[in-house]
């Protein structure tokens, strides 16, 4: 059942060797994103795959606030990994993981899943962001073939915590503070990283999409 109105949100961007391609897949498909979506607050999960230099995949999960990624549920399973999810994490190369919470979003979500999506990640003066949110956002948003612009800002706290998953993988969070996310029809539209002039430490990655699900119920 798809569920509107998530206020937090996981991403997850990681690059996977070749070899097990397969593998990992068939983890994420089948094990992990139905473990994660189980959890109470859990809206949406996706996955997707990056196009030219952009890491192999973006994986996010919606949540209704970015709270719910320290919930006693969530931490229960971060702490307890599945064998399957111990062997896929090991698979996991460049990893940077991140929690945020929603600043401002134009748009609407695609009929179902976007197919194509834009990331941006970046830092910038606060004064910035406020115009980026009342400017920049609503002219990308306003763009034939763009779905849904939203902004983000991370929680630093949440997106720190150790977990026995992350001790595997390695990783930690990333060092930008801020990710706008664009979602389209399309993989030749959803803005120009140029127009974030005032950004710097900016990574600008575009992906197409590989599976998305909802909570049952």
């Amino acid at each position: 059942m798809k569920r509107e109105g998530s206020q937090g949100l996981m991403a997850f961007w990681a690059d996977i060797e070749p070899a097990n391609l397969l593998r990992f897949q068939e983890w994420h498909n089948c094990e992990h994103i139905p473990e994660r979506i189980s959890i109470p607050g859990f809206n949406l999960g996706r996955r997707y795959r990056g196009i030219g230099e952009a890491p192999s995949f973006l994986m996010f999960y919606e949540t209704d606030a970015a709270s719910v990624f320290a919930s006693d549920a969530y931490m229960a399973r971060l702490n307890d990994p599945t064998p399957w999810t111990q062997e896929a994490l090991t698979y996991f190369r460049n990893p940077s993981r991140n929690i945020y919470s929603l600043l401002a979003e134009t748009g609407q979500a695609a009929p179902m899943e976007a197919p194509y999506i834009r990331t941006f990640r970046f830092n910038m003066a606060e004064d910035a962001v406020s115009r980026l949110s009342q400017e920049w956002l609503p002219s990308v948003g306003a763009m034939a073939g763009v779905y849904r612009v939203r902004l983000y800002a991370v929680d630093e706290e949440i997106s720190g915590i150790m977990t026995s998953e992350r001790q595997i993988y390695g990783g930690g969070p990333g060092q930008q503070r801020y990710l706008a996310m664009i979602e389209s029809e399309r993989s030749d539209n959803g803005g120009e990283a140029g127009a974030l002039t005032e950004a710097v430490d900016l990574f600008a990655e575009s992906f197409w999409l590989e599976i998305a699900l909802h909570p049952s119920s």
